[in-house]
């Protein structure tokens, strides 16, 4: 689901089970995406993974670093990695999303080589695209809440200037 010239182009890691079967992305009902994209002030309301067209009107859009779909990631090959950050590559040079926002730093190490990186903006960018490594939402991604990835999602939508309405806010997360 993208287009050319969006705001931010969010980037899963690869379709799981429930995502391969419906068709939309982060479809499984533990992955927090939607709800922390709302919480984050991306979208001006709860969506639902049916509905993740709707993000294009927005800006917003959501490929993978990998196609092949698997139970978990970790069962995918560095090989893989490798060769989906190209593909990766590839598109958003064709795209130009303003942002390329990867959601899992072990994805984003692996498929770009980078060790060192962190959750949040980095250095390098893929033509003019900047690009931010953000939380995976997984429900087993234990050690991020709701609310603290809600927080990093909002930092990303601060730098890319946008809160989901063609506009800009100011967002409070809630604790939880």
């Amino acid at each position: 689901m993208v287009a050319d010239g969006l705001h931010v182009l969010f980037c899963g890691i690869n379709p799981g089970l429930m995502t391969a079967a419906t068709g939309h992305h982060f479809a499984r009902p533990g992955n927090r995406f939607w709800p922390v994209l709302h919480l984050s002030g991306f979208t001006p309301r709860l969506m639902k993974p049916a509905e993740q067209r709707e993000l294009l009107s927005y800006g917003l859009g959501i490929t993978n670093v990998v196609a092949r779909a698997t139970a978990r990631a970790d069962e995918l090959s560095a090989q893989e990695y490798v060769e989906g950050g190209r593909q990766l590559t590839a598109k958003v040079t064709r795209l130009r999303p303003r942002w390329l926002a990867v959601v899992g730093v072990t994805a984003y190490r692996a498929a770009f080589g980078d060790r060192k990186a962190r959750v949040g903006p980095q250095e390098g960018t893929i033509g003019d695209t900047r690009v931010w490594v953000l939380p995976n939402p997984s429900g087993l991604n234990a050690h991020w809440t709701a609310a603290t990835m809600a927080e990093e999602y909002a930092r990303l939508r601060e730098a890319a200037g946008e809160d989901g309405h063609g506009g800009s806010v100011s967002v409070t997360i809630p604790r939880s």
